[in-house]
């Protein structure tokens, strides 16, 4: 099939569901791919939350935990991605939760997904910052950081949420170059960073991958509180790839401007979740075997990267070069998710399901681009990191809410499958559709539960109350007032509205 047959099939099935095809369809099946694996970036949490993994459980929190966690996560992307080749949408979450568990489980999924996007950006951006003052300024360029406080992180991200936000303003043929280059550079840093670490290791002793030790309290950093229990230890551990492998959803957010969306946006995040897991796990294997002592590794906390760079006897030069590419790919992995966010405020706001709808739902004609919904979600995410506070907890919120946004539909799917859902896509997992769900569920659950432990517990505390205020202000206001997207005869009403809105923007 031609490109643009693939393109007539695609804004066919968009008119299907009641939308024009407002965003340009300029993606390929590999930008489709990359950009969830630039949201991914195991560049950007397996090196920034490493420290979590590894002052939990020690060596066995990597070497057995990150399998069990990527395990988790590549069961809750199958049940994903074959809803999101049945309904290949921008804001696909907020979709396949409405069309399969009805307009308001699909409300609760869009603001579940929103926040936790947002808390991405806003995490990552701080991640940035970090990287980009503890190993560019402080270790190439030998400046003192030591005094550089709240006021240097906020004017640093300010910095890096505005141009990220200029790049997906104009179009997102720039944004699809950058990520694209995302995909190849963080390949490429993973592997010689791996390299370079193992190859200059005083010693590789893979036991230490499986060796449980407990380095909760005082032996870890305080990175958690001190526990007895080395299975709590062990799963407070898996935040390390909860945080790092997840984002995942941004193929989904991008459908509409990807060819041949029912087939290849399943394939994009499966492909991204895979990848970044394997090699992910070569990778914060090789952080390990390359320390000079577990022990020390664990007590530095958060700053344990710094220190292993430090203390490795590779070349000056290749450690500055590793620097850059790490905080470039950090950089890159934040833009991929302003992308992500600024798709999900644009399809809900479509549906009005956003206070200033009219607004957030409009389509730049220039560069067919969400323009107000992306600086309004840089607004929001550089607001989430005015708390002092804010990587470990953004971190560990933005894996919560969106493994509970990712198992929302799955659980919707469940009930649906085989009654109001019976039409799949290209890729199905027939038989195994429902065994997959329910264990996408539970592993959803548990990486939700891993995300809100001490001292993380703000977490559930912010998830408790925003389910009650969503619950109150759906019963109150929205249940009435909120139509949800588009059925039965309301989509043969809006063919006219979707003819005029496709031939406004193409005349510009």
């Amino acid at each position: 099939m031609s490109t643009n047959d693939h393109n007539d099939a695609d804004v066919k099935q968009l008119h299907s569901m009641g939308y024009a095809q407002e965003l340009s369809r300029r993606m390929g099946g590999f930008s489709n791919f990359a950009i969830s694996f630039a949201i991914i970036c195991i560049l950007a949490g397996g090196i920034t939350s490493f420290g979590q993994g590894l002052s939990a459980a020690g060596g066995a929190s990597i070497g057995i935990g990150w399998p069990v966690g990527s395990l988790f996560a590549i069961v809750v992307a199958l049940a994903m991605a074959q809803i999101a080749s049945a309904y290949p949408t921008a804001g696909g979450l907020y979709h396949w939760g409405s069309i399969l568990g009805g307009k308001g489980w699909g409300w609760a999924t869009a603001w579940v997904n929103l926040l936790g996007l947002i808390f991405v950006v806003a995490s990552v951006d701080v991640g940035v910052y970090s990287l980009f003052r503890d190993l560019i300024v402080a270790q190439v360029f030998g400046v003192d950081v030591s005094t550089w406080g709240y006021w240097n992180q906020v004017f640093g991200v300010i910095i890096l949420v505005a141009t990220q936000a200029m790049f997906n303003h104009f179009g997102i043929r720039i944004t699809t170059l950058l990520t694209d280059f995302s995909g190849y550079l963080i390949f490429g840093v993973a592997i010689v960073l791996t390299i370079t670490l193992l190859a200059f290791a005083p010693s590789l002793d893979f036991s230490r991958l499986f060796t449980f030790t407990n380095y909760t309290g005082d032996a870890g950093g305080n990175v958690w509180p001190a526990s007895n229990s080395m299975i709590q230890a062990f799963l407070v551990g898996l935040i390390l790839v909860c945080y790092t492998i997840t984002g995942f959803d941004a193929s989904a957010h991008t459908s509409e401007e990807t060819r041949n969306a029912a087939s290849a946006v399943p394939r994009g995040m499966l492909q991204a979740v895979i990848w970044s897991a394997l090699f992910g796990y070569i990778m914060v294997c090789a952080f390990v075997l390359a320390m000079p002592s577990v022990a020390d590794g664990a007590a530095k906390g958060f700053g344990v990267f710094p220190w292993l760079m430090a203390s490795s006897p590779m070349p000056g030069i290749l450690r500055n070069l590793l620097f850059i590419g790490i905080v470039i790919a950090n950089y890159l992995c934040a833009l991929a998710g302003l992308t992500s966010t600024s798709r999900m405020i644009f399809a809900f706001a479509r549906d009005g399901g956003l206070p200033f709808s009219n607004l957030l739902k409009s389509v730049s004609p220039a560069y067919r681009t969400p323009v107000p919904a992306i600086w309004i979600g840089a607004v929001l995410a550089l607001a989430a990191t005015l708390y002092a506070d804010a990587f470990a907890v953004l971190a560990a919120g933005c894996a919560v809410f969106l493994y509970i946004s990712y198992i929302m539909p799955v659980a919707a799917g469940l009930l649906a499958e085989g009654k109001t859902w019976n039409e799949k896509g290209p890729f199905n997992l027939g038989a195994f559709s429902k065994p997959i769900a329910v264990l996408a569920i539970i592993g959803g659950l548990v990486l939700s539960y891993v995300g809100m432990q001490p001292p993380n517990e703000k977490v559930f505390y912010l998830t408790i109350a925003m389910f009650v205020v969503m619950a109150i202000f759906w019963f109150a206001f929205e249940r009435k007032r909120f139509s949800g997207p588009p059925t039965g005869a309301r989509i043969a009403q809006l063919q006219r509205e979707i003819a005029e809105s496709e031939a406004r923007l193409a005349s510009k």
